[in-house]
């Protein structure tokens, strides 16, 4: 199978211009690899945190490690299930999430650093298999999302980017 249409970046069209941050930050190359580079770069990042730094906040009302780790596996799931509904044509909108909200009411605290990181490991790694069995045409499809149109395709990208975002944040303002 013809895997090239993996490596077409998504155009400003296909997404809010509020995610043109993340998928600016995704490498060029085949969408599907740069996860498992993301995955595989992020993995030892995480469980090199030190126990001292997993209730760590970097200033008051931020979130700790362990609200982060927990965020990126909501964010997972949240956009993985939007890419899974519109790859499979189903054009009902689906409402935004408050990843504010979500963070607040989740029991990341309570959690050990090891579940939540085999949680976003899990969930990365069904994403990949996702993403890994669409042909070109689903990953053009489109649905609405928090009230605007994005591609499927979008949505890889958007994955893999919120996740450089947040491997970065950890690395210049907690570690």
């Amino acid at each position: 199978m013809d895997t090239s249409f993996r490596s077409i970046r998504p155009a400003p069209g296909e997404y809010l211009e509020y995610y043109g941050t993340y998928i600016e930050r995704v490498p060029d190359g085949d969408i599907l690899e740069s996860m498992k580079q993301n995955l595989a770069e992020t993995l030892p990042l995480l469980r090199g945190i030190p126990e001292s730094k997993f209730d760590y906040r970097y200033a008051p009302g931020k979130w700790t490690v362990k609200d982060i780790v927990g965020h990126l596996a909501d964010t997972e799931r949240v956009f993985q299930y939007r890419a899974w509904r519109f790859s499979r044509g189903d054009e009902t909108p689906v409402p935004g999430f408050d990843e504010n909200l979500y963070v607040a009411n989740a029991p990341f605290a309570n959690v050990s650093m090891r579940d939540l990181i085999g949680e976003f490991e899990n969930l990365r790694r069904a994403s990949m298999h996702l993403f890994e069995n669409l042909d070109a045409a689903a990953m053009q499809r489109r649905g609405k999302a928090n009230n605007a149109e994005i591609s499927v395709r979008a949505l890889a990208f958007i994955l893999v980017g919120h996740v450089i975002h947040h491997n970065g944040v950890l690395k210049e303002r907690y570690l």
